[in-house]
């Protein structure tokens, strides 16, 4: 396995990591004096120097942002789906709901891919990148994979959210214009979802519910599920009716449910200590080749 991309001070050595495939998520070095330091690519991401402001209030910190619009975005989400709501408000002003939310959707994971882009390379380092590390193809890191790919899922949302608006569900069966964006942002979704899980997992699967990233991440899984069932149950049948209305919404309503809870906790997750001080009991050191 190869090393993470941070780079290490001089005179410090790996000794091995794990991940998903060829992505490092973990790794352990060695200090000159002799002690080890446990590395984890979530907290190195969301953690450059130290933390600002308090865990409910911090303006100037982009993970609080962030955790905030997802929350604003998940909510508008939920209201869109409540049938009371759609029924006491009507259908145009229900579907401006879902698509002011898609818009704090974008705007936060344009947030994220931010954070990823920007995460200094060196060890310790203080300060985020400039804005030119938004334009660097990072490849070989599974956050930046999941952050541009959970981008993309926002925009294929914000298309069929104002689709929605203007042609209304009761859409041509033969062109799908709302339809089919919603499929390719859940897609989107669910992929960005198994690769934030995987880096916090360092692997396919691991069991760590008294996590806070561990808790964030499964419940950004689970939600984005809940929305892949709900794009499955939208699709516009010959006919002109939806699969399932019914089901729509509750995929829909228990994702925004999901992703509202996770965006919550991205605020006490950031001021946090380190949980990485220490290696896990289930953390296995790999020897690097």
């Amino acid at each position: 396995m190869r090393g993470a991309y941070v780079d290490l001070p001089e005179g410090w050595t790996r000794l091995g990591g794990r991940g998903l495939g060829p992505f490092v998520t973990r790794e352990v070095f060695r200090r000159p004096d002799g002690t080890q330091v446990a590395w984890g690519s979530r907290w190195h991401r969301k953690h450059p120097g130290t933390t600002a402001g308090s865990t409910w209030w911090a303006p100037r910190a982009i993970a609080w942002w962030i955790g905030v619009l997802f929350a604003i975005g998940s909510i508008c989400f939920a209201l869109g789906s409540f049938p009371p709501n759609a029924t006491g408000v009507g259908t145009n002003p229900d579907d401006l709901t879902y698509f002011i939310g898609s818009i704090f959707f974008t705007t936060a994971s344009f947030l994220v891919y931010y954070e990823t882009a920007s995460t200094p390379t060196a060890l310790g380092a203080a300060h985020r990148l400039g804005l030119r590390s938004l334009f660097r193809v990072q490849h070989h890191r599974i956050d930046w994979w999941a952050a541009i790919i959970q981008f993309a899922g926002t925009l294929w949302f914000n298309r069929t959210t104002l689709s929605a608006l203007v042609v209304g569900l009761g859409a041509s069966p033969g062109h799908h214009p709302v339809w089919r964006p919603d499929a390719l942002g859940s897609v989107c979704f669910l992929v960005s979802s198994w690769l934030s899980w995987a880096e916090e997992c360092d692997g396919p699967f691991a069991w760590r519910p008294s996590s806070i990233s561990w808790q964030i991440t499964m419940l950004n899984l689970l939600g984005s599920v809940a929305f892949g069932v709900s794009a499955i149950a939208s699709y516009v049948k010959p006919n002109g009716d939806l699969v399932s209305l019914a089901l729509t919404n509750l995929g829909t309503f228990v994702g925004a449910i999901c992703f509202l809870i996770g965006a919550v906790l991205l605020l006490p997750e950031r001021t946090l200590a380190n949980p990485s001080a220490e290696p896990q009991p289930d953390q296995r050191v790999i020897t690097s080749t």
